[in-house]
């Protein structure tokens, strides 16, 4: 017999699969949020509704952080969120607008093509 070989480790990938696809600890999306910032008084009726202490919620729910989502325990921990590196990245991603669902389908080509000039190609052509 030869040197002894290494067994087939067959399920040796499957616990990183397992860990991409939880949904345990999942956050809002980014269009999502710029969607709570776009409509505050939505916003706003959900914290008025959890102002009753929610005892499931960090804080009783009444520390949040829109941009992020993310509730916290004291009005002392949000302050020293708003400073981080991750809020202050998170702000800036929100500066840009989400793509919509036609943005998309144009950048594909799905879109509707437009016969008609616009009308700074007719100003163009009349004077």
């Amino acid at each position: 017999m030869g040197p002894k070989v290494g067994r087939k480790r067959q399920h040796g990938r499957i616990r990183d699969v397992k860990r991409a696809s939880r949904t345990r600890a999942r956050t809002k999306d980014l269009d999502q949020i710029q969607e709570d910032m776009a409509y505050p008084e939505r916003l706003e009726k959900e914290q008025k509704i959890l102002k009753e202490l929610d005892e499931d919620l960090p804080g009783g729910g009444n520390h949040y952080c829109i941009h992020c989502a993310k509730h916290f325990v004291s009005d002392l921990a949000l302050q020293a969120h708003l400073n981080t590196k991750v809020h202050k990245k998170r702000v800036k991603v929100l500066k840009v607008p989400a793509y919509t669902q036609k943005e998309a389908e144009a950048a594909v080509g799905l879109g509707r093509a437009s016969t008609r000039p616009s009308t700074t190609e007719e100003a163009m052509v009349v004077q």
